[in-house]
């Protein structure tokens, strides 16, 4: 009794094939779960911290790292792939930016009125 080595190769090689590719497909959605939801969590934690009211609602990036447990990397993919989120600047006495600040601009909070 003679085996095909070649027949089962091929076999083996196509379910491999098969498996890489489910595999690759599984880990790229579970990618852009994660970034979505990284991205939810920080524009939650802003619009939150915008309708407190205490302040305007701008926080720096150390900020958003210290409260969100993200890293400074995954904090800015977030806030520079969504439209709900406001990169601003802060200057020093010279006039040189100091600070980026972030901060909610979704539609779904009211403007705030002058008095």
């Amino acid at each position: 009794m003679e085996i095909d080595y070649r027949a089962t190769l091929e076999v083996l090689s196509a379910w491999a094939a098969i498996l890489t590719a489910v595999v690759a497909t599984g880990a790229y959605a579970r990618f852009i779960c994660e970034r979505n939801e990284r991205t939810k969590l920080l524009e939650n934690y802003l619009r939150e911290e915008k309708l407190s009211g205490i302040d305007q609602g701008q926080r720096t990036v150390i900020h958003l790292m210290a409260e969100l447990g993200l890293s400074e990397q995954e904090i800015f993919t977030a806030a520079f792939r969504t439209k709900k989120v406001r990169a601003l600047t802060s200057v020093d006495n010279r006039g040189h930016a100091s600070k980026l600040l972030f901060e909610y601009c979704g539609d779904d909070i009211p403007m705030p009125k002058k008095h």
